[in-house]
């Protein structure tokens, strides 16, 4: 087990499908700065601006860069996320699923909606991991996780967060999006540094507030999945697509396209 993390760490990962990680890209945080602001700079075909005309500030996401922004890469190759992710996983394999950086300017006072990112990708498994890492200090803008929510019964509906209209055409497979407040659900959220990071499973329900803050708030994502990860087709375009993969369901996620980055000695 890596020294950054203790068996607590994985209890509690396993029980509530969240916790917080100090420290984990400590030593790369300037890189990953470096790297926002060239995807920023040149953003790739998913890239989006999140806010309505009418809606103060700037909500920018973009993701499925790491591959040509060299920085994202190095972390990815360099930080010991994946060999953490292996152990709250409680799996012998990593593999990349993709990066995402979102950004939220000063005076942005746009929520993240209440979501879950599963319903959205065209994987499963109970071995996935999520780093949710701050490059600028935050206390209200942090990420905000349901403990628990990654063992409902049934999923989220997913919903495009500009237009907020159903994401597939499909919605009787899944449950309406709670109001985590209001049904007075056990709510996650820490203040945070640079270089922390929030691990959160792929079904956990998660959101953020607005950044009313004079400060930016630069958040870089890394998504994993562990060995029993397999390929389920949707009743839609997934997000990401990843157009073009071949993958047939129940099948493992092609190394080639995500590539393993951590293998523990067996």
């Amino acid at each position: 087990m890596h020294s950054l993390i203790t068996t607590k760490h994985v209890e509690d990962y396993q029980r509530d499908g969240v916790v917080l990680i100090k420290g984990l890209f400590d030593g790369y945080v300037d890189l990953i700065r470096d790297g926002i602001e060239a995807n920023m700079n040149s953003p790739g075909p998913y890239a989006a601006e999140n806010l309505r005309p009418s809606e103060s500030g700037r909500f920018f996401d973009d993701y499925c860069n790491w591959q040509r922004i060299e920085q994202f890469r190095y972390v990815i190759e360099l930080s010991p996320a994946a060999e953490v992710g292996a152990d709250l996983m409680v799996s012998q394999t990593v593999q990349i699923f993709h990066d995402h950086v979102l950004v939220k300017e000063p005076g942005t006072s746009k929520s993240t909606p209440w979501h879950q990112d599963s319903p959205y990708y065209f994987v499963e498994g109970q071995q996935t991991v999520s780093f949710w890492s701050p490059v600028d200090p935050v206390s209200d803008a942090s990420l905000r996780c349901v403990a628990g929510s990654h063992l409902w019964d049934r999923p989220v509906l997913p919903v495009r967060w500009l237009a907020e209209d159903n994401f597939y055409p499909d919605t009787d497979s899944y449950m309406p999006v709670p109001d985590p407040d209001a049904e007075a659900m056990d709510i996650r959220e820490w203040a945070m540094q640079p270089g922390d990071a929030v691990a959160f499973d792929f079904r956990i329900l998660h959101g953020a507030r607005g950044n009313e803050s004079a400060l930016r708030r630069r958040a870089f994502s890394l998504r994993f999945v562990g060995d029993d990860a397999r390929y389920v087709e949707r009743p839609g375009r997934t997000s990401p697509p990843f157009p073009g993969h071949g993958m047939m369901p129940g099948q493992r996620l092609r190394d080639d396209l995500f590539p393993v980055v951590f293998q523990r000695n067996l």
